[in-house]
């Protein structure tokens, strides 16, 4: 049967014509989840150098450099469903500050070059210094070449590098909070979209933006510790879950508020998305994000919390501990990723006139396909392993700089 006719099968009540195909697909579902994770990354770091939680310095680094490879590829998915990516250069040349689509080139030029390069800079210059000075291997000369210039590891100099990273660090959390939360206020902003026109959804994304880094973190450090053979550092990963359970609170505290405001509200559209919710969005909503990517984890999360542990609740063996932390952090990823599905494509399942339903289907290739999206997903790890292999963040690369 051919796609569309498909689609016009499974068309429930009236839809205009223009409505039966979604304008954005799979591709504006991974940009605000790629951009997630850089915000939630880069706020666990600022964890550590602003707010000096030292049971998580052995995921600093790592956070910013994963901070990094996925904002390299944030812009990607957009520039692929626009169609014209060698036009993007014109949104720099003839700005136009009353679009909030054409100011993010802006927003990501300033978070790219001014915080995060900047601050892995400082943070590393004292090591690049030190690894150019290996008397073999050519990454001596990819390390000679980013210290600029600038090889002075005198006292005073590496409490300057202390002291403006530490400075970055504190511009880059409303930073941080300004490249997501503009992500939301887009889709907050569309009046005419009541699943979308909520004040709260900058602030939805924001804090799911900071749940899902978190986690993303908590599965690196974990995967990156024992491929090293290296012994897990237990109160990071307690220190990390602890995080990750607060701040799920927080995410599914305000996505409940946002729900009962809706449903007090109980407007003309409550109809037409009560349907939607019970049809259409059923299993990425109340299965996939609601019961397996909240509520699982906070029940998991909530039992062997340190907090809660203290009180003699739970006291878990350290790899089984391990063990329910990846499961969370897993279910939470699936979590946040159908709650992008649902914000972006459920907004465009029901009709303008909220009389019907349409559907989405989707392509395997394509640029707009499944394949085209996993390559998306998948570059970020690649370029995290480049940027590991020319910047380790361990702990022992820095004491001990190793060789190429």
């Amino acid at each position: 049967m051919d796609p569309l006719q498909e689609i016009l099968r499974q068309v429930v009540g009236y839809v205009y014509p223009n409505e039966i195909e979604l304008h954005w697909g799979l591709l504006i579902v991974i940009y605000p989840y790629i951009t997630g994770l850089v915000a939630g990354a880069f706020i666990l770091a600022s964890l550590v150098r602003v707010f000096n939680v030292r049971e998580l310095q052995p995921t600093y680094r790592l956070s910013l450099l994963t901070a990094l490879a996925y904002l390299i590829v944030a812009p990607l998915p957009l520039l692929a469903h626009l169609g014209h990516p060698e036009r993007s250069y014109e949104i720099f040349i003839t700005p136009n500050p009353h679009s909030a689509m054409a100011m993010f080139g802006f927003v990501y030029a300033w978070y790219l070059t001014v915080v995060l390069l900047l601050e892995i800079w400082f943070d590393y210059r004292k090591d690049l210094v030190v690894w150019s000075q290996q008397p073999h291997g050519w990454r001596r000369w990819v390390h000679r070449l980013l210290t600029l210039g600038v090889t002075d590891i005198s006292a005073q100099s590496l409490g300057f590098d202390r002291s403006a990273g530490r400075f970055i660090t504190i511009i880059g959390i409303p930073s941080a909070f300004l490249l997501h939360g503009y992500v939301g206020f887009i889709f907050g902003s569309v009046k005419a979209n009541p699943w979308w026109s909520s004040v709260l959804i900058p602030i939805v994304f924001l804090f799911s933006a900071i749940v899902s880094g978190i986690a993303l973190m908590l599965l690196f450090y974990l995967l990156g510790t024992l491929l090293r053979s290296k012994a897990v550092d237990m109160a990071c990963m307690d220190k990390l879950a602890m995080f990750l359970f607060y701040a799920l609170v927080l995410d599914f505290s305000l996505e409940m508020l946002d729900f009962i405001h809706r449903l007090y509200e109980a407007e003309e559209s409550i109809h037409i998305l009560s349907l939607l919710v019970s049809g259409r969005l059923f299993l990425s909503l109340v299965i996939l994000q609601a019961f397996l990517g909240t509520l699982i984890p906070l029940l998991i999360l909530g039992l062997i919390s340190p907090a809660l542990r203290r009180g003699g609740m739970v006291n878990l063996p350290d790899e089984l501990r391990r063990l329910l932390y990846v499961g969370s952090a897993v279910l939470i990823q699936i979590g946040i990723f159908s709650t992008r599905w649902n914000v972006v494509i459920g907004g465009q399942l029901f009709s303008k006139s909220l009389r019907g339903l349409t559907v989405y289907k989707m392509q395997l290739l394509g640029m707009e396909g499944l394949f085209a999206a996993a390559a998306l997903l998948i570059l970020p790890l690649v370029l995290l392993l480049v940027l590991i292999a020319m910047l380790p963040p361990w702990a022992e690369a820095e004491t001990h700089p190793t060789g190429a």
